[in-house]
């Protein structure tokens, strides 16, 4: 990146983790951030671990720990811009940000408004400013934000940033007459998967073994015991890297939860994993038809374009070559990312 902002300090309000995509997106943007020259001050909420404490202050993030009823105590706070990645235990303690007369920037990775959210914007107004991920978070969201006071001008859409150094550019090779090995990653919340997952997936007109990340007792209720050619982890089970390095598809089917803009879409075009999703959300923006990946109307659909990667080779390592390169040059193009970033920062000043 080519335009820095030295002088600007910001607060992230929350610590990076290992699983979920508000906690990686939070990570991604603040190594995206250093590299632009920001400095990043974290309070965790409320307690940091010790791997991710070292792995900021190795790209030289500063932590400091508080309480929210202890805020005042924390130097440069008062005044200073927060950012929160989508933390409800951030937005519990927001009115003691909006007393230190932070300038606060809301993060919100969901497509609906928090019940903490909605509180404070009754108590205290809204934030300063807000940030979305898709057009369809954003057509979703702020409408919403508008009845609670929210201008136009306060709101941007900046795609979510995503550290390809991270996932390696690797796409598994899949072999005439072997089982294509598809599956899907996600949080273990039964309103991301779709009821009807096993029966799609019998419906692929291919030899299939699936692999399912996170897998708890309560998806296991909504979908039924897993058949013998699949293999449900538990979250963490392995690193977002390992296990799509050991996939020919990504098959992601939602159970109610929409979609806005799918951190493990950016995953796994980063790792060469070409994708079959549902035909709506946030996929329409993410997915080039044909191109980058495949948008299924249907079970049907599902089935079709789940075959043809596993019978063409050459089509399937294609669209995840191009899926790849659109990721890198349009969709988490750094470069752009940051400039967003920047702009809503020096507007707040």
């Amino acid at each position: 990146m080519t335009s820095s902002s030295k002088n600007l300090h910001v607060f992230v309000i929350g610590y990076p983790g290992d699983v979920g995509g508000a906690n990686t997106e939070c990570w991604h943007t603040i190594r995206l951030w250093r590299r632009g020259g920001l400095s990043v001050t974290l309070i965790p909420t409320w307690t940091p671990t010790e791997n991710w404490l070292r792995r900021l202050e190795t790209i030289g993030c500063q932590t400091v720990t508080s309480r929210p009823d202890d805020l005042k105590s924390v130097p440069g706070l008062a005044g200073a811009t927060v950012v929160s990645f989508c933390n409800s235990h951030f937005l519990r303690a927001a009115g003691h940000f909006a007393d230190l007369t932070c300038r606060i920037v809301w993060v919100n990775c969901m497509t609906w408004l928090f019940a903490e959210e909605r509180r404070h914007y009754r108590r205290r107004g809204p934030f300063d400013a807000y940030v979305f991920q898709s057009r369809y978070q954003q057509e979703e969201l702020q409408p919403q934000l508008a009845r609670y006071g929210v201008a136009a001008d306060q709101c941007y859409r900046i795609r979510g940033a995503i550290s390809t150094d991270e996932f390696p550019f690797a796409p598994a090779r899949h072999r005439r007459g072997t089982p294509l090995v598809l599956g899907r990653i996600s949080r273990a919340a039964a309103d991301k998967y779709a009821r009807d997952t096993w029966e799609t997936y019998r419906g692929i007109p291919h030899p299939i073994r699936a692999r399912l990340m996170a897998w708890d007792d309560e998806v296991q209720r909504k979908l039924g015991p897993p058949p013998d050619w699949a293999e449900c982890l538990p979250a963490g089970a392995e690193s977002p890297q390992a296990f799509l390095a050991t996939l020919h598809c990504m098959v992601q089917l939602g159970g109610g939860a929409a979609e806005n803009w799918p951190r493990s879409g950016l995953e796994a075009m980063a790792a060469g994993v070409p994708i079959v999703a549902e035909n709506r959300w946030g996929w329409r923006e993410m997915i080039r038809h044909g191109l980058t990946g495949y948008l299924a109307d249907d079970a049907d659909e599902v089935a079709r374009y789940a075959g043809r990667l596993a019978r063409d080779e050459a089509h399937r390592l294609a669209i995840a070559e191009q899926a790849n390169r659109v990721l890198r040059e349009d969709l988490a193009n750094p470069e752009t990312i940051w400039i967003a970033w920047k702009r809503l920062f020096e507007g707040l000043r």
